[in-house]
């Protein structure tokens, strides 16, 4: 698609403007899109203003000094309660009255798009156009209340003589009143009359009608704050921020329409994470359930801080407290019950899941220690070395100390990674890393760097920061709020996000040892923990912007560089940006204080302030959602390992500094993997991980090949580039980190032209599958035995006659000793071209009356034939029976006289009188031998049968399990001529199934066709089939030989008999050899089978191809992206389809973007809106 591409089609763009007005106005639909009577719009307008007339009614009551003005709030209330219950009463009339019952739904894109008939001004379809009503009674009566409320605490909020003691200024007055009024109406139509769809959208369905609240929600918080200053005395800075509302007021529609207040689900999960960060020193968490309780707890450990009597008493209970909130409990609170469900004999034993952390006793004991040393630090410093600040005293010592950590550790983080400070290359990183050995040695010295960095991480900088605060004197400063909240929050800063603290502390430790004796606000008015706090926002909010204005200047830029991405409105846009940059950058500054993402509206430069949501980005439970595929399974085998490789790289600082909401894309061959840090606290961090799609569309795959161009210019051109050469791709949102070794399967394709179409291969292969079926069967009937070996064969046994001499002088087989049965079964063979009534092998079912289960008749066929008796299945077990019967009836053994009088039982005798008493164990079941089979086709088989191969097998079984010599037992099964003809005859079976009774040389289309299992119909195979155990085998069979033949072709020929058992079972024990889309197959990739086989065909090319999967450990990239660009992306995204309904697949911001990754953060979206084939639950990964 061209950079031109409509950013809405002609339909959409018609839905967007009808819809926007409505989302200006809080609801009424003026524009429709079809022909509507008049009274129609008359009808929402005087809905729209009822409540300004209301309240201009009691304003008016209220100015003439008729009524106070509380008691004006009350009336207007009144009233509009009274209009708000006849508005919905007035829905409810009209849903009754018509016949038919239909179920409220949330206005939505098909609702917008219903086209009514109206019959009158008051028709039932013109009231439930106009007032679609609630879909729950009690939100009916809750909406109603709220506006009543509304309307009388506006009218107390606009009263003209209220605004004129605020201003002074009667111009100022008039406005305020006109256009608050408008602002409250907008409201309060949204709230009981119809709501409009608001552009701020966080759920995708608001199934509780919460968004009805949004805009009254917003005015009562405006006049709250009015409230507060008329019973508040005289607090100048309320007073101030008084009046700004009132201004700010007036532009609320504009802030709603244009998205930047948040709905009120995502605003509290927002205000919760930031205070529970920024207040109460904790980490943004990984579900909204963790939030609530690390909130609740986290605030009553604040709380109840400011009651302890004793300072000592104080620091104790804040540092340990902080120490034992930032562990990961509710992990470790999981990985308890585990246990204890498994020593517990009264509960049920189930093992941890393999991506639970895996915690042992040394964890607790370690945390445990430190705890204790925690408080004995904390306590005798307060106690018996405070002093107050100067150049000297002992904090001022721990200063210097903490500012050369802070600079020691800085340096050891920047020698883990590619780049130093992602510009410029660092010389001590390994510059290439095609050659895994290699790379890993050489890096040994920097795992050793990391080692120390760890140690000084995890314990030395903590312990510092420990003692650093509890030096301050202004610990002694008991019940005091300040110092609560901001010593509780340092003490829990220090373990949940040490590198942060350490950074803070150090700025507050460089300020105070330069103004300590001066008497500015900084350190008159201010405590330590609040300067900690203050830094602490700072920080972040200057880290927001910095990625903010990458994120801004890169899609300003690439609009213009980006031929692909240069439209004709590109020049217009990057003009108005500069000229009005101050807007512009204003917009940037304040979506950075907010903490909410910088929207580029369809990702050109044309940027809005999103509104502030969670650090997650979606409300959907983490890892609750995924388009899974049958390539899902690849990175489901990998992710534990994945995790296993991220402890070291987090651990060991390679991948910069990590915090909550961190995005990271990990990329290995065609796998693309996206990382979400979610929360971090003391040694651990809890991530998401999300697996792209590999089947890649002409965008993935122009975004996937130039991060392989990030990739190898950082690990594999570095050594050509130069010792400190630049990142030419610093522009891009993703910095190259570090490589991580990861057991993985590799992926490689090969074409098959020259083996697969080799004439020699093809007429080998019928010979060599003999030989592979052979294994296959004898294997399979050993294993059979070794599992019923325990049970009593020689008692079954014993109630069968011994055969007769004749019979067994007859050999082995039943058939071949009288050839008039031969013929006979010849001719029921060749597609049942004859049938007969009187037909010998089709024996009537008899009806046992004494309680003995009966006999069925055999069939291969399901169908009724005519000139042939019905007949059904009894029972799996008893078909074997059925055949012998059958035999029995061929053969002419005669069934013994019933005496109807006595119960009787029907005697099967044994017809395979094996020579060995060890056969039994190797005989191949009754109905794996398709008896219908021609006596030619039998000798055939017999010629062709490898008999040295035969017996080089049984050489190769192990009989100890039969309790008898091993050679004994080999010796006599190979010399078993009765045994031997069991297999002859189930190969025949299986093979004239497979190749046809004309036994062709296969052609390769032939070969493709039968290892998917597709083998040309045939009565044979029907029988086959309809075995499926003996035809999976001989399935298994083909494809371990069309395996071997591909091997044979690029190893070399097979020499002897050992090396060829050698190729069976490594393909037994080490492959899988089958298809991509079996479900066999993904079982062996999480199993991490070493190998996996699988045969394709590519009609583009018109070749056969191998795919080969190797298990092995691989080294998988790493970068880090621009947290803030993907934010940005994200909000446009859920902007676009949820408010837009821009859901065309072709649409431009879904575009390939090499600079952004614009398609790649499209799908590492949650669902609905994006569409990742594997997304994790939270992993908690730990850092030690």
């Amino acid at each position: 698609m061209g950079p031109d591409v409509p950013l809405l089609n002609e339909y959409k763009q018609e839905f967007f403007w009808k819809r926007f007005p409505q989302t200006v106005l809080g609801g009424p639909r003026f524009k429709l899109g079809y022909s509507a009577p008049p009274y129609i719009y008359i009808n929402q307008a005087i809905l729209f203003l009822i409540p300004w007339l209301l309240g201009g009614a009691g304003t008016v009551l209220g100015e003439v000094k008729v009524l106070q003005d509380y008691y004006t709030a009350v009336f207007s209330g009144g009233l509009m309660l009274i209009a708000a219950f006849i508005i919905q009463l007035l829905n409810l009339y009209a849903r009754k009255k018509t016949s038919t019952v239909e179920r409220l739904q949330n206005q939505n894109t098909l609702t917008d798009e219903d086209e009514y008939d109206f019959n009158s001004c008051l028709g039932s379809e013109t009231i439930k156009f106009v007032i679609p009503g609630k879909k729950f009674i009690a939100n009916t009566i809750f909406h109603s209340l709220v506006a009543g409320v509304l309307c009388g605490l506006g009218t107390w909020y606009l009263l003209p003589y209220r605004l004129n003691l605020l201003y002074g200024n009667i111009g100022g007055t008039v406005m305020i009143f006109i256009f608050g009024w408008l602002t409250i109406c907008i409201g309060e139509y949204s709230l009981i009359v119809n709501s409009a769809t608001e552009t701020a959208t966080f759920h995708a369905q608001d199934t509780y009608e919460i968004t009805a609240l949004l805009r009254p929600a917003y005015i009562f918080a405006f006049i709250a704050v009015d409230l507060a200053d008329r019973f508040i005395v005289t607090v100048p800075a309320l007073q101030l921020a008084n009046q700004v509302l009132h201004v700010v007021f007036l532009f609320l529609p504009f802030l709603w329409a244009l998205g930047i207040l948040p709905p009120l689900d995502a605003l509290v999960l927002w205000g919760m994470e930031q205070t529970l960060e920024f207040v109460l020193g904790g980490s943004p968490m990984s579900s909204n359930l963790r939030v609530l309780i690390l909130f609740i707890i986290s605030a009553a450990t604040t709380i109840s801080a400011y009651f302890i009597p004793n300072s000592v008493g104080l620091v104790l209970f804040i540092a340990g407290l902080g120490f034992i909130l930032s562990l990961d409990l509710t992990e470790m609170c999981i990985v308890l019950k585990h246990h204890l469900k498994r020593l517990s004999p009264f509960m049920k034993s189930t093992s941890p899941a393999s991506l639970h952390w895996q915690l042992s006793w040394k964890e607790p004991t370690v945390y445990f220690v430190i705890l204790l040393l925690i408080l004995l630090e904390a306590s005798l410093l307060h106690y018996f070395a405070y002093s107050a600040f100067s150049i000297s005293s002992a904090q001022a010592i721990v200063s210097y100390c903490l500012i050369i950590l802070l600079v020691s550790l800085w340096i050891l983080k920047e020698m883990q990674g590619a780049y130093i400070l992602g510009i410029i290359r660092n010389p001590f990183f390994q510059s290439d890393i095609r050659m895994l050995n290699d790379f890993m040695k050489k890096q040994s010295r920097l795992r050793k760097v990391a080692v120390a960095r760890r140690i000084l991480l995890t314990l030395v900088s903590p312990f510092a920061m420990v003692a650093y605060l509890s030096l301050d004197t202004s610990l002694y400063n008991l019940h005091s709020a300040s110092v609560c909240i901001g010593f509780t929050r340092a003490y829990r800063t220090i373990w949940q996000n040490t590198e942060n603290a350490l950074f803070e502390m150090v700025i507050v430790s460089i300020v105070q040892l330069l103004v300590f004796n001066t008497s500015v606000w900084w350190n008159v008015s201010l405590d330590t923990g609040i300067r900690l706090l203050l830094i602490a926002f700072i920080r972040d909010r200057l880290c927001q912007l910095v990625s903010k204005l990458q994120f801004a200047i890169t899609v300003l830029l690439t609009s213009w560089t980006e031929k692909k991405q240069r439209r004709k409105s590109s020049t217009s846009l990057i003009t108005v940006n500069i000229i009005f940059f101050p807007f512009v950058l204003s917009f940037v500054i304040l979506s950075a204080v907010l903490s909410s993402p910088l929207l580029a509206l369809f990702t050109l430069p044309v940027f809005l302030v999103g509104f502030p949501r969670p650090v997650r980005s979606w409300p959907g439970a983490v890892g609750a959602s995924a388009c899974f595929c049958t390539d899902t399974v690849y990175y489901q085998q990998m992710v534990p390992g994945l995790v296993a490789a991220l402890q070291s790289a987090f651990a060991s600082g390679s991948l910069g500094l990590v915090t909550p909401g961190s995005h990271f894309l990990c990329r290995f061959q065609d796998r693309l993997i996206w990382l979400l840090v979610l929360e971090r606290g003391y040694t651990y961090c809890c991530v998401n991980i999300k697996g792209l799609e590999l089947q890649e569309t002409s965008c993935h795959t122009a975004e996937a090949r130039r991060v392989d161009e990030v990739f190898e210019m950082a690990f594999e051109q570095a050594e050509s580039a130069g010792i400190f050469a630049l990142n030419h791709h610093f522009g891009n949102i993703m910095t190259p980190c570090t490589v991580v070794p990861v057991r993985l399967y590799s992926d490689a394709r090969n074409v098959l032209s020259g083996i697969i179409d080799s004439h020699e291969n093809l007429r080998q292969f019928r010979d060599d599958f003999i030989k592979v079926l052979l294994w296959v069967l004898i294997n399979s009937c050993y294993r059979n035995s070794k599992s019923h070996k325990s049970m009593d064969v020689d008692e079954n046994e014993e109630n069968m006659p011994a055969p007769s001499k004749t019979q067994a002088q007859t050999g082995s087989d039943p058939i071949a000793g009288n050839p008039d049965e031969l013929k006979a079964a010849e001719n029921i063979h060749e597609d049942f071209d004859e049938w007969s009534d009187d037909d010998i092998f089709e024996i009537l079912p008899r009806t046992n009356k004494t309680g003995i289960r009966p006999i069925v008749a055999f069939t291969g066929d399901k169908l009724s034939i005519p000139g042939c008796v019905e007949m059904k299945h009894v029972d799996n077990s008893v078909e074997q029976d059925i055949a012998v019967d059958k035999l029995y009836s061929v053969v002419g053994f005669g069934f013994p006289a019933i005496d109807k009088g006595k119960q009787t039982l029907t005697e099967h005798f044994n017809m395979v009188p094996f020579n060995s008493s060890y056969s039994r164990f190797l005989r191949i079941p009754q109905d794996w031998i398709f008896v219908s089979l021609p006596q030619l086709k039998l000798n055939e088989m017999k010629q062709m049968f490898p008999r040295d191969w035969y017996e080089f097998i049984f050489t190769q079984l192990d009989f100890h399990h039969l309790n008898e010599k091993p050679s004994t037992v080999q010796d006599e099964l190979s010399k078993d001529s009765c045994l031997q003809d069991q297999f002859i005859q189930g190969l025949s079976s299986i093979y004239f199934a497979f190749f046809g009774m004309e036994n062709l040389v296969p052609s390769s289309a032939w070969l493709f066709r039968a290892y998917l299992g597709g083998m040309p119909w045939s009565v044979s195979l029907d029988w086959l089939t309809g075995r499926p155990e003996l035809f999976q085998l001989a399935l298994k069979a083909f494809r371990y030989t069309f395996k071997l033949m591909v091997d044979k072709s690029s190893l070399g020929q097979v020499e002897d008999f050992k090396e060829l058992i050698n190729y069976l079972e490594e393909y037994d024990n080490d492959w899988y050899i089958g298809l991509a889309s079996d479900m066999e197959w993904q079982q062996a990739v999480l199993q991490e089978k070493p190998y996996l086989f699988s045969l394709g065909h590519d009609p583009n090319m018109g070749v056969y191809t191998g795919r080969v999967l190797t298990l092995q450990e691989q080294l998988v990239q790493i970068g880090k992206l621009n947290a803030e660009a993907v934010r940005g992306q994200w909000a446009n995204l859920s902007w676009e389809l949820l408010y837009a309904t821009n859901d065309d697949e072709e649409r431009y911001s879904i575009q390939a973007h090499p600079i952004l990754l614009r398609n790649l953060t499209v799908q590492a979206a949650d669902p609905p809106l994006g569409y990742p084939i594997y997304s994790s639950v939270p992993l908690h990964v730990p850092l030690y």
